[in-house]
């Protein structure tokens, strides 16, 4: 009885999608000065999306105090292209700010995976 409820448990988890594929993690970023203020960011993103239930939607681009500065969002699940990359043109920056945060977003766990912190050029 412990060995077929064992074998049971492990056909279930090979072949069902996991329920939570965790949190969308930034994992790269290029960054480029387009013109005064103006930014090109070339962002790389990681999330085991499992479809339209659970995926990568979005990132943004925000200073420290959470000014949101750009959004690009994701129009559909990557589930056979992770990593991947997209980029968001024209984000336009004020001249004080240095650094910017890029944060990623999913459709369960909303916010929480990793960030990158990028000095600006």
């Amino acid at each position: 009885m412990k060995n077929g409820f064992l074998l049971i448990v492990l056909l279930l988890f090979f072949l069902i999608p996991p329920i939570f594929a965790g949190e969308a993690d930034v994992i790269g970023v290029k960054v480029r000065k387009m013109g005064e203020n103006l930014y090109q960011f070339d962002v790389t993103v990681s999330h085991e999306d499992t479809g339209w239930d659970h995926y990568a939607d979005k990132w943004e681009v925000l200073d420290d105090k959470g000014e949101i500065f750009g959004t690009r969002i994701l129009h559909h699940p990557h589930v056979n292209e992770q990593p991947f990359t997209r980029s968001l043109s024209d984000v336009e920056i004020p001249k004080n700010i240095t650094s910017v945060i890029i944060r990623a977003h999913d459709s369960v766990h909303q916010y929480g995976g990793k960030v990158a912190n990028v000095q600006l050029p």
